[in-house]
């Protein structure tokens, strides 16, 4: 399956999530480029939008190589064998040097006060996924926010990432799970140019002012 850009691929996957249309809830995008998707999906499902912002943690020599993930809060992810071979020290660096990007992107990208997803549903939305790292980053950190429940949503997964991130969330929604995957998400897209700052940040600010107020509480 190809999708000729993030915004297709978040219309088809909105449309594969409205079972949990009318139900009170959050959808989350992690920046930036799960941001246009979460967008299409926040729409058709009525919920707010909001963002869960894990950072990578790239290996020391080959940083394009994820070892690691932080979430903004809670514990980090890491590629266990990965992680064991590091020096404990540098790791402790980077991970506080990730969770201090995290909190100035958050500054930069979020005006408005989070909405409580606490007793209610959780929607984590991403433009797709490779290893996982990300996601189960992301996915601690919505936990902590005690959401009744908590779904996955991407386009695309590799069929084995998907199965793991099952046994931790209640629902991972997929338009494609590929056996053999092509190695990267791009590859999936016809179109996959880099969601830049500035989008990310019309695209909340949007999200807020199109939104009807929340009164159910």
């Amino acid at each position: 399956m190809r999708f000729r850009d993030r915004t297709d691929a978040g219309r088809r996957l909105a449309q594969a999530l409205d079972r949990f249309r009318g139900q009170p809830g959050v959808v989350y995008a992690l920046p930036r480029g799960g941001v246009p998707l979460g967008a299409e999906v926040a729409r058709h499902l009525d919920m707010p939008l909001d963002l869960l912002i894990p950072r990578k943690i790239g290996h020391p020599f080959h940083p394009e190589y994820a070892i690691c993930a932080v979430p903004e809060q809670g514990e980090r992810v890491c590629n266990r064998r990965e992680e064991e071979r590091i020096d404990p020290e540098w790791l402790e660096h980077a991970e506080a040097r990730a969770r201090a990007e995290a909190r100035r992107r958050r500054e930069l990208y979020c005006t408005t006060p989070a909405p409580d997803v606490a007793g209610r549903l959780a929607i984590i939305v991403d433009d797709g996924i490779a290893t996982g790292l990300t996601m189960r980053a992301a996915i601690r950190d919505a936990r902590l926010r005690r959401p009744s429940q908590i779904v996955v949503a991407i386009p695309v997964a590799p069929a084995d990432t998907a199965e793991l991130l099952e046994a931790e969330v209640d629902h991972v929604v997929t338009l494609d799970r590929p056996v053999y995957y092509r190695g990267s998400v791009g590859s999936y897209y016809e179109s996959f140019e880099q969601t830049s700052d500035d989008e990310v940040i019309d695209l909340l600010a949007t999200a807020h002012r199109t939104r009807k107020p929340d009164v159910s509480r």
